[in-house]
């Protein structure tokens, strides 16, 4: 199993970028995926996520700028950035969940650096 995150760099403020996330040994339709960002010094957080039924949701830091996307065809997830503010800089993860049983199949990618920066 492969996620291959993509699509990172430096972006001035309220510049756009979008990242890719292209998946490889999973049945990527039936998986959730999620994109998360870890800026420096801080947790982990949660930025926004689609579901196998393309139910998307968004960290609140990010809604109205932010939007995730999939496409089963290509096996890849997307996250548009819009509107980017300094405070969006961080690695960005891409994590594939797909429920089974009592847990999780649950897989990572291995992050994408975005800088927003003047």
């Amino acid at each position: 199993v492969q996620l291959q995150a993509s699509g990172g760099g430096l972006v001035q403020p309220g510049g756009s970028l979008r990242l890719s996330c292209a998946a490889s040994g999973i049945t990527f339709s039936i998986y959730t995926m999620t994109w998360y960002r870890q800026a420096p010094g801080k947790q982990r957080e949660l930025v926004a996520s689609i579901s196998s039924g393309a139910s998307t949701n968004y960290g609140d830091s990010v809604k109205a700028r932010f939007t995730i996307s999939r496409d089963n065809a290509k096996n890849t997830a997307y996250l548009q950035m819009n509107s980017l503010e300094p405070e969006d800089t961080g690695v960005y993860y891409c994590n594939a969940r797909f429920r089974l049983g009592g847990g999780y199949n649950d897989y990572w990618g291995q992050g994408t650096l975005v800088t927003v920066s003047s």
